[in-house]
């Protein structure tokens, strides 16, 4: 059993050691920081905030007053400048630079206002949206002064519909809830499916390249197949949980420091103040199971080839898998409670992140990610069986392998 720790620990402080993991992990925690400080980094730079200036020619002679009043309203970052120059200097100055627009103001039919915008690009932007929408509101106080409307009707002729939803489900999460949890789902369905691809990649190609070197030879002759295949699932597996420790406790500390400036806006949306310590610990089991299935697939299809060129065209099925549960997932954002959902996160190759939506989206009771768990356990310890058998045989076979069939061959070898 000492040779089992030994490789064991040979595979969890070589790749800790690696200036590959070493340069993840950090541009990964330096991003977590950059997200948390996002405020303060926005407002270092951005300095004393600086109005966009739109010149105003108003045909109206009354208009623009009414107007600068409705649109410091809605953005206060847009200055109207009533302008007396002729309509070609004003263009001239937009083209310059000098203007950010040219707005001419009229009536048009039934003196309603009219308006014209123009400028060096006809792309829709924030300035000609809060234009439109403060002009909207002055034809409607006119329309409402024409129609001898009082501003009691108006405001009740423009008030929006009383819509209450209500689950009669004990416990369902309301929209804000769903909200909140979706985004904070969202970055660790990332974090699950970028992470169980890159560590079982990095199981395959690490047999792969102990069969290339010849240094399988010398290893199966003091340690067991069996033996190595599972030192390195775990070890590389112990990799990716001491990666992820270090990014949450980056994260958790980012958070702690600047819950103050963390709120409002992206923040909100992503449900970065909510964050639940059952949320996190549901992360790390439903990533943990997931490696290991995972890891297990690639051991037994990296055990199939002696060349490193052939790893990726062996585990592009497996590739595919994880890529299909993580389509499955993002499409049960939108509907986390869809039969299709429920019926997936029950499929051993989808339930890490199918399961994971739903746990983190819903409220399930206890039972449900239970059942998905040991469905999990169940398919891991089938194709730990099935696998090592695979992986005892695949090592001892070399020369150009890129067929599936040679999974039978490698079995047959193992009962010699």
């Amino acid at each position: 059993m000492s040779n089992f720790w030994i490789m064991l620990s040979h595979a969890y402080f070589s790749k800790l050691k690696a200036k590959s993991f070493i340069i993840t992990t950090i541009i990964l925690a330096a991003a977590i920081l950059l997200m948390s400080n996002i405020g303060l980094i926005i407002h270092a730079f951005q300095g004393e905030d600086k109005s966009d200036q739109v010149a105003v020619v108003d045909q109206t002679d009354e208009m623009f007053p009414i107007l600068e009043e409705e649109l410091n309203l809605l953005n206060e970052n847009i200055a109207l400048v009533l302008a007396t120059e002729t309509e070609e200097v004003l263009e001239a100055q937009v083209e310059e630079g000098m203007y950010e627009g040219l707005l001419i103001l009229a009536y048009g039919t039934e003196n309603l206002p009219k308006a014209v915008y123009k400028s060096t690009s006809l792309s829709g932007n924030a300035i000609t949206s809060n234009i439109q929408a403060a002009l909207q509101q002055i034809q409607l106080t006119k329309a409402a002064v024409q129609l001898d409307l009082s501003i009691d009707e108006l405001a009740l002729l423009h008030s929006p519909v009383i819509f209450i939803q209500e689950a009669i489900v004990e416990g369902a999460k309301s929209e804000e809830e769903l909200n909140q949890a979706r985004g904070i789902v969202y970055i660790l369905l990332f974090f699950i499916y970028f992470s169980v691809i890159m560590y079982a990649n990095m199981i395959a190609t690490e047999v792969a390249t102990e069969k290339s070197s010849r240094v399988m030879e010398i290893l199966i002759s003091s340690v067991s197949p069996i033996k190595q295949m599972f030192a390195k699932i775990i070890g590389i597996g112990l990799v990716g949980l001491t990666q992820l420790t270090v990014l949450l406790i980056v994260g958790y500390v980012s958070l702690i420091q600047n819950q103050g400036e963390l709120v409002g806006g992206f923040f909100d949306v992503f449900g970065f103040g909510d964050l639940s310590a059952s949320i996190i610990l549901y992360a790390i089991v439903f990533f943990l199971l997931g490696y290991f299935l995972y890891a297990t697939i690639a051991a037994l299809l990296g055990s199939l080839v002696s060349r490193i060129e052939d790893v990726q065209q062996m585990i592009l099925p497996m590739t595919f898998l994880v890529m299909i549960g993580f389509f499955i997932a993002m499409f049960g954002l939108g509907a986390p409670d869809s039969s299709v959902i429920t019926i997936a996160s029950y499929i051993p190759f989808f339930t890490p992140m199918v399961m994971f939506l739903r746990v983190g989206m819903l409220n399930i009771p206890m039972i449900e990610p239970i059942l998905g768990i040991v469905v999990l356990v169940i398919a891991i310890f089938i194709l730990a069986i099935f696998g090592g058998k695979v992986y005892r045989g695949g090592v001892l076979m070399y020369g150009k392998s890129n067929s599936y069939k040679d999974i039978k061959k490698a079995i047959d070898l193992s009962k010699k």
